[in-house]
């Protein structure tokens, strides 16, 4: 991939045009991994006995690596090229699948916790990819389009939502072949776009940005982000690397902050302490607001949808229905900027998400039409959140060139990782396990679903760094196990219409041990895992399944419904900072977009 510079004309060539499309195919990849493995997730919780708590962990772990990459290779876009980044994208995107395919091996021979970290690392290398694309496509879309920032943003990531159209379509094909296929042949569909973005840009030529071409450097970028704009970048690494180093290197939190504080400093001692404007700060915030509500609530609506509808297809179907007006209206954000400007767009955005999600969390959602009227009213508000932000600091702080979108995109996906996907997991097994204890008969069946460590003691898990700081108000709890529920829910469909047990159901837990033992070599830790399973649900699974079955039902219900209600307050909040922001450049003069050689009104330094 060529880093040659050009700079950019006001009506882009073939060669930039490709290079457009090129990056749209970045965003189907990721979208497709993202997509599928929201829709496997179930699968991973099944065959290697997460809990919600941990797959939340999993693609929190994948977002903290996304934001992690949009910011360091900002640093560095204007000064390697874009192709130099490009060619490290589609290395760490092959890379990814080779890793998380070695997860179902490596359970065998070491168990869970060897698959726990087969996928965490699977999920890291397929963020820093998708973050390393995301550090180049931003800017060089902003560069292309310097007229038409916002609308073009939102045009690139529609490419977003069409991949995450793909991904549950994919799965959808793979389900009506009438035979259970494998996730890995699932999630190994998005290496097609993968290879599609490499054989576009190789050997393509890649204008400059905007902030280079005018003879920018990089710390007159740094001083236009300000130390207000990244002392939020520099905390949320600091938080991300203290989660990081404990779980994964064994080293002490400490060690995150002072690597984080040392970025700070260094960051400072560069800009001379520059300032920044408030506002670009006050934008930074907000989007990590919006990579929780959005891609934290992305990563769990299916499961959700499912446990609600109690339909894995219809779920899916829900989920395609909110992502085609995802797609479809991210192509009209031009004239619906012309008509309220992007800050009353956001506003409109955030209005609708909360009460989307509202009425989500709502009991009267229980059945389909209600479910996918609220949903809608969900999509759409989600819709225009992430390009439509990084459009408005392209348009009012193009000084600040790749850093300064970087640093929002990479605030917006640490912000999902840390509270986004850990958070929404935690809800769902905090308010479950909570309905389960409110009887006698619900606490002895959360004994018997409630998740264990291999030593029998209980699995508990917190919210993520909340429940350090508030351990009263936001305690660790051990969550229901996905593989016993999985026996579980596949008992509950070997039922026909009559409510008599058809003959020849069979739980996957009978299949696995029958391939198994017709094995010669059977995985040793697989067996023992899979025995252990069975042993327990002959022996409490099974004889109370009765009484279990509506206590289970309702509390997953109560769990997935109240995890969606109390993430109304984000958008909420949303909204008012939006509003606040409309106050002030009403105040101002108005919204108006800055090109390079312009100062914004009011400019505070």
């Amino acid at each position: 991939m060529s880093t040659a510079a050009s700079p950019a004309t006001t009506s882009p060539g073939k060669n930039e045009k490709v290079l457009f499309w090129a990056s749209f195919c970045t965003l189907i990849a990721a979208g497709i991994g993202f997509s599928v493995r929201g829709v496997i997730l179930e699968d991973w919780g099944n065959q290697f006995g997460f809990t919600q708590a941990e797959l939340g962990t999993i693609t929190g772990g994948g977002l903290v690596g996304f934001g992690l990459a949009i910011i360091f290779f900002s640093f560095f876009a204007d000064r390697f090229g874009y192709g130099k980044l490009m060619t490290v994208a589609f290395l760490l995107h092959a890379s990814s699948a080779v890793v998380t395919f070695a997860a179902t091996p490596v359970y065998g021979m070491y168990g869970k916790e060897g698959a726990f970290w087969c996928l965490n690392a699977g999920m890291w290398l397929f963020a820093l990819g998708n973050g390393t694309c995301e550090a180049v496509i931003n800017p060089l879309t902003a560069t292309l389009f310097p007229r038409q920032k916002t609308h073009w943003l939102n045009i690139l990531h529609a490419g977003w939502p069409l991949g995450l159209i793909f991904g549950v379509m994919i799965t959808l094909s793979f389900e009506q072949l009438g035979t259970p296929i494998r996730w890995e042949y699932k999630l190994g569909v998005f290496l097609i776009p993968v290879l599609a973005y490499g054989g576009l840009m190789f050997g393509r030529k890649f204008p400059e940005s905007e902030a280079k071409s005018a003879g920018v450097p990089l710390t007159g970028m740094m001083k236009e982000v300000g130390m207000m704009g990244f002392t939020l970048g520099a905390a949320l690494i600091g938080l991300a690397l203290a989660n990081l180093l404990p779980s994964v290197f064994g080293l002490p939190a400490w060690i995150g902050w002072i690597a984080a504080a040392g970025v700070w400093l260094a960051f400072g001692i560069v800009t001379n302490f520059a300032p920044g404007h408030w506002v670009l700060a006050f934008l930074y915030i907000l989007h990590a607001l919006v990579g929780y509500v959005e891609l934290g609530t992305d990563s769990w609506i299916t499961n959700i949808t499912k446990q609600v509808l109690k339909s894995g297809t219809n779920a899916q179907l829900a989920f395609i229905w909110t992502n085609v007006l995802m797609f479809t209206l991210r192509f009209f954000a031009g004239p619906i900027v012309h008509k309220i400007n992007p800050i009353g767009l956001l506003f409109g955005s955030a209005c609708l998400g909360t009460l989307g999600l509202y009425l989500l969390g709502q009991d009267f959602t229980n059945s389909i039409w209600p479910w996918i009227a609220a949903v809608t009213v969900y999509g759409i508000g989600k819709t225009f959140y992430w390009p439509t932000l990084l459009g408005v600091i392209s348009e009012r702080f193009p000084k600040g060139g790749a850093l300064a979108l970087g640093l929002s995109g990479g605030v917006g996906m640490i912000g999902a990782g840390i509270l986004g996907g850990p958070g929404i997991g935690y809800k769902q097994d905090y308010f479950a396990v909570e309905k389960l204890q409110q009887t006698e008969e619900g606490k002895q069946t959360y004994e018997r679903y409630v998740a264990r460590t291999d030593k029998g003691e209980l699995e508990k898990t917190g919210f993520p760094l909340v429940s350090g700081v508030l351990p009263n108000q936001v305690p660790p709890v051990a969550g229901l196990d996905n593989a016993k529920l999985k026996v579980f829910d596949d008992y509950s469909g070997g039922f026909d219409a009559d409510g008599k047990r058809k003959p020849d159901a069979k739980t996957t837990l009978d299949s696995d041990l029958a391939m198994l033992n017709s094995q010669t070599n059977p995985e040793p830790k697989l067996k023992e895992n899979l025995t252990k399973l069975h042993e327990w649900w002959l022996k409490e699974g099974l004889p109370n399944y009765e009484k279990d079955k509506p206590k289970l039902g309702e509390a997953r219900m109560y769990g997935a419904k109240n995890a969606l209600l109390y993430t109304a307050a984000v958008p909420a909040v949303l909204a008012l900072g939006f509003l606040l922001l409309i106050v002030y450049f009403a105040m101002t003069g108005g919204y108006t977009q800055v090109h390079m050689d312009e100062k914004p009104p009011m400019e505070e330094y």
